[in-house]
This record gives structure tokens, C-alpha cells and sequence, in this order.
């Protein structure tokens, strides 16, 4: 099985001079991304919650979650993100791939446009 990886720049804000150039894993049965809390962190990026997550194996972790704005191939966004903690992996999930209006293709391992409807 293929594994799809992107890079994406995560900042505070649209317009913070600061960022963090990351790659991801494309996770499209996640819905929320994860990216490295320390790094969120030193981007002034702040939680506004904890949230529980549960694996598939029915294990429960509890995590920081807040908004930072990503940036992938001139397009930007907000985007909710879980702040990892040290053995965590960069995931980019559904949520913020529909921010940027993206599907994975499972075939070709490659992001897509997604079809946008307005209904």
C-alpha cells in the first residue's frame, strides 16, 4: 500500500511572519490533522481545548486541540489541529483537506480537487 506525503507551511496566522514548513502524512480516514505541539507552540499557535481521542484498538489518549493556519500550493486556510506529543505523527486529515477543497485519489495516491457542491 502507497503512502501519500505533502508539505504544508502551518503559522499562527495569515499574515505571521513566523512559520513552520512540515510534512504530513495523508491520513483520509482522520478527520483532524496532528502536527508537532512544540512546534505549534513556538508559533504562538494556543489550545483551546483538550480533547479524548480513541485508536482503532480502543486505546484513549487525550490531546490539545487549537486553530492554525496551513498553507499548501499558494492556498490558505484554517484548519482545527491536534497539538502531538512525542511519538505522534504528522497527519493531515480530512478536515483540512476540505479547507483546501482536496480528496485523495486512492488510486493514484495523489490530492485532487474536490467536487464542490452548493446545495
Amino acid at each position: 500500500m502507497g503512502m501519500t506525503r505533502v508539505q504544508m507551511r502551518v503559522r499562527q496566522h495569515r499574515k505571521a511572519p513566523d512559520h513552520a514548513d512540515l510534512e504530513f502524512l495523508v491520513d483520509s480516514g482522520a478527520a483532524f490533522t496532528v502536527a508537532p505541539g512544540d512546534v505549534l507552540e513556538r508559533l504562538g499557535i494556543e489550545a483551546d481545548s483538550e480533547q479524548e481521542f480513541r485508536f482503532a484498538n480502543g486505546e484513549k489518549v487525550i490531546r490539545k486541540v487549537g486553530d492554525a493556519y496551513f498553507e499548501f500550493q499558494r492556498k490558505g486556510g484554517y484548519s482545527k489541529v491536534i497539538f502531538g506529543e512525542g511519538g505522534d505523527s504528522n497527519l493531515l486529515g480530512v478536515l483540512t483537506l476540505e479547507t483546501f477543497g482536496l480528496v485523495l485519489d486512492p488510486f493514484k495516491r495523489e490530492l485532487k480537487p474536490l467536487p464542490m457542491l452548493l446545495m
